[in-house]
């Protein structure tokens, strides 16, 4: 069993995108903050790693992301309007998502050199200890959090770890994919790491999903990294030197539930009709406002 003082304390949280692909809609909002239903998309994924038990939360941000550090906080006026109302219900629904004090941390990646230097940012916050990487445009849903699955099987074979999910055989070269021992395991040991391999070459089918479990020597790899592919610090170059280098041990936790891509409007349109039809309250409304539509 893994020692308290090298259990999953923190995750990070990049969240210093400008989400072009959303203009105009994120000219003055943080793509972050467009909402799945009613809650913002980092709002879910915070949920997710607090409900995996994560006790710090750390953001690496960009300009104009202070709403971010806003919705995280309390803001007295609007409690106090509640409060004057009797608004109870909505009163419970803040508190119940506030962070405590101290449970949040904020950075700025300064320029934007990609996914590796936004986690490199986050070193000094981190300290050296494991912890999770959880990437905000891919919303998770399932019934358990992956993040759970993924600090249980840390629990069990420490090292690093790494979500995966099945994609069809012609798309796997839009994805970073990785070869294990066992395709079909829940838990796999991972035997090589590809970003977006050619046609034809890929190790597997399963393509990282987003979410990650990662030793803090993955700081002094990635403080040296040379750029990759698009001219940025590419997090998975510094994954394959941990594991091939180090010879740190990774493993596959495959996730079967559904992930949506937040980061592409389909995927963000899917994921707020699931969500929704999820909840009891909104899914037969929802149901008929469809099935209207689609007539």
């Amino acid at each position: 069993m893994i020692s308290a003082s090298k259990r999953i304390r923190k995750a990070v949280f990049p969240v210093a995108g400008l989400g072009t692909r959303f203009l105009p809609a994120t000219k003055a909002i943080p793509k972050e903050m467009l909402t799945v239903v009613d809650r913002p998309v980092i709002q879910h994924v915070v949920d997710e790693a607090r409900e995996a038990g994560i006790e710090h939360f750390i953001f690496v941000t960009g300009r104009n992301k202070g709403v971010i550090e806003d919705h995280f906080d309390s803001q007295f006026e609007l409690e106090r309007t509640l409060t004057e109302r009797g608004k109870r219900n909505e009163l419970d629904l803040l508190a119940r998502d506030l962070p405590g004090p101290g449970q949040t941390s904020f950075t700025r990646q300064q320029a934007p050199l990609g996914l590796g230097h936004a986690v490199w940012c986050a070193r000094e916050l981190v300290g050296n200890e494991p912890f999770a990487l959880l990437l905000p445009d891919m919303l998770h849903h399932a019934e358990r959090p992956c993040l759970a699955d993924m600090i249980a099987a840390y629990n069990d074979h420490g090292g690093n770890l790494i979500a995966v999910s099945p994609v069809p055989e012609d798309q796997v070269h839009q994805y970073g994919i990785v070869g294990v021992t066992d395709r079909k395991a829940k838990v796999s040991s991972i035997t090589k790491m590809v970003e977006k391999p050619a046609r034809g070459t890929a190790p597997s089918n399963l393509h990282i999903t987003g979410r990650y479990i990662l030793q803090p020597e993955i700081f002094e790899l990635l403080a040296d990294q040379e750029r990759g592919a698009g001219g940025e610090i590419q997090l998975t170059d510094s994954m394959i030197r941990l594991m091939e280098d180090l010879k740190q041990p990774f493993h596959a936790v495959r996730f079967d539930g559904r992930i949506y891509d937040c980061g592409s409007k389909i995927g963000f349109l899917a994921a707020n009709i699931a969500y929704a039809m999820a909840r009891d309250d909104l899914a037969p409304s929802l149901q008929a406002e469809l099935r209207r539509l689609l007539s």
